[in-house]
């Protein structure tokens, strides 16, 4: 059992990646991730059918192609990132609350390691309180939501359940919107700043906005407060959603047809921010810097620039640590009696 020194573990959650790169794999996770209904939200039956007649027999090889392009001697983008951004939240946390500080981990919607394995992980060790933040700043039910349906299913199961706060979204918290902000900046500073800056959010169906999904105002909301902190006018910048999968209506404006558009309107320099992913993974370095920069180029314009997610930045683990310790106060007896 532990000591009144660790009386909290922080897990954050991310989608999840395959856990090599091969078709088996990304079979393997597909599977999983696909066959969640928060997911996709076709009738069961239906689905099942094309999802294991022509998804999973035809989806696979072409994705291990994709995940060649970004793939890094570690493994995959996401799963590499995921964990420095674990190593530098407990050194953050450590430097300020010592003895006090809760004990980082990850876990995986889909995938290793498992939100039930690392919840079980965790129990047995004693612990009693958690803090569960989904990397998901905009909360959407096929994200967001997916977490909170393995996370309660584990609970349910518990006699002795701990006690467990929920990060439901961040998409407006000021640290996040101070380090989005100032890593745009800093790029800049760097690297000098293109004709027109395009926010790149992951797509949802649009059903499912519809049936009362906040995502998309979420995504407004984050853009908006990131474009008072620039200054920028109405001309200078767009959002749009990118990583569209089979024939239904997603929201739109569709990333794809965005920067087709501004190539066409003669825009010749553009930079993308996907403020919706915490770490750098198959959607940003494949799908925006290399698959959607052919598309703008192709379209007549010149230069598409990714600016990096947050990653294990500074900035992002300072965020993270303002969202956390009013959770972390909450949860710990210790800190409440200082």
């Amino acid at each position: 059992m532990l000591g009144k020194s660790t009386p909290v573990a922080v897990v954050l959650i991310n989608l999840g990646t395959p856990e090599e790169l091969s078709t088996t794999a990304v079979r393997r996770f597909l599977r999983q991730f696909l066959s969640d209904k928060r997911v996709v939200e076709i009738p069961k039956p239906i689905w099942w059918l094309i999802l294991n007649l022509f998804v999973l027999t035809f989806r696979p090889r072409k994705i291990v192609k994709t995940y060649r392009q970004v793939w890094m001697d570690a493994g995959s983008p996401l799963r590499v990132i995921t964990e420095q951004q674990v190593v530098a939240l407990q050194s953050w946390l450590d430097q300020r609350l010592g003895t006090n500080s809760p004990r980082v981990l990850h876990a995986m919607t889909y995938g290793q390691p498992a939100i039930g394995r690392v919840l079980k992980e965790l129990q047995a060790e004693g612990y009693r309180r958690l803090i569960i933040l989904p990397l998901f700043p905009q909360y959407s039910g096929s994200t967001t939501g997916a977490v909170v349906d393995q996370v309660a299913n584990y609970l349910r199961k518990q006699r002795y359940a701990p006690s467990t706060n929920f990060i439901g979204a961040y998409f407006f918290e000021r640290s996040y919107i101070s380090a989005l902000t100032s890593s745009i900046r800093d790029f800049w500073s760097r690297e000098g700043r293109a004709e027109y800056l395009l926010f790149s959010y992951h797509g949802i169906p649009a059903s499912y906005v519809k049936k009362g999904d906040p995502y998309s105002g979420h995504c407004e909301c984050t853009t908006g407060a990131v474009i008072e902190g620039l200054g920028l006018e109405s001309s200078e910048y767009g959002m749009s959603y990118q990583s569209r999968f089979g024939k239904a209506e997603w929201v739109r404006p569709y990333t794809s047809d965005t920067l087709v558009a501004l190539a066409e309107r003669g825009v010749k320099t553009v930079d993308v921010i996907c403020p919706a992913f915490a770490a750098d993974c198959i959607e940003t370095l494949e799908e925006i810097a290399i698959e959607n920069a052919h598309l703008f180029r192709a379209a007549g314009g010149e230069t598409l620039r990714l600016i990096p997610c947050l990653n294990a930045s500074a900035a992002h683990i300072e965020a993270f640590g303002a969202i956390l310790m009013p959770h972390i106060t909450a949860l710990s007896p210790n800190l409440r009696n200082d």
